[in-house]
């Protein structure tokens, strides 16, 4: 398992960010996040079983992804291809904030290259605490369970 790596947090939203939060639960992780008031998601409002996450004083979407990046020490973001306005927003952020960030298009590689270059990141950057971003599931079909098993790979190693 990556030792550095203590807690996992996103933005909850379904996709990418939700596949982070199911693999930490699943491993053992603390986990968290910061998520819009009313705990706003496409699929509706954000299920209980997420009880760690922050809920903010504002429905504000740009709000919550530059809090999940300034509360964690890097960031992951999965995409097919391109970026879309909020993954785009993330690597803004990432780097107005100075954080480490990788982006995986996950069209790119395979799944055994993906688990090898996030691996090798990870042991670059050794974050504490992984913001886990990218596309959502209306826009990215398949992203959840592509990217939960990726990340089950990686952090059960």
């Amino acid at each position: 398992m990556n030792r550095s790596i203590s807690k996992i947090i996103s933005g909850a939203q379904t996709g990418a960010d939700r596949a982070g939060l199911d693999v930490a639960i699943e491993l053992g992780l603390d986990y968290g996040g910061a998520v819009p008031r009313g705990r706003i998601t496409e699929d509706g409002t954000l299920d209980l079983k997420y009880y760690k996450m922050t809920e903010m004083t504002s429905k504000n979407y740009h709000a919550r992804t530059e809090r999940n990046v300034t509360d964690s020490d890097a960031t992951l973001l999965f995409t097919f291809d391109k970026l879309g306005s909020g993954s785009a927003l993330t690597v803004k952020l990432a780097r107005k904030h100075h954080r480490p960030f990788l982006h995986i298009n996950l069209s790119r590689q395979t799944e055994d290259e993906v688990v090898k270059t996030i691996n090798k990141w990870l042991d670059d950057s050794k974050p504490e605490i992984l913001n886990v971003a990218g596309s959502r599931e209306s826009t990215s079909k398949g992203i959840y369970s592509r990217v939960y098993n990726i990340l089950r790979d990686v952090l059960s190693d």
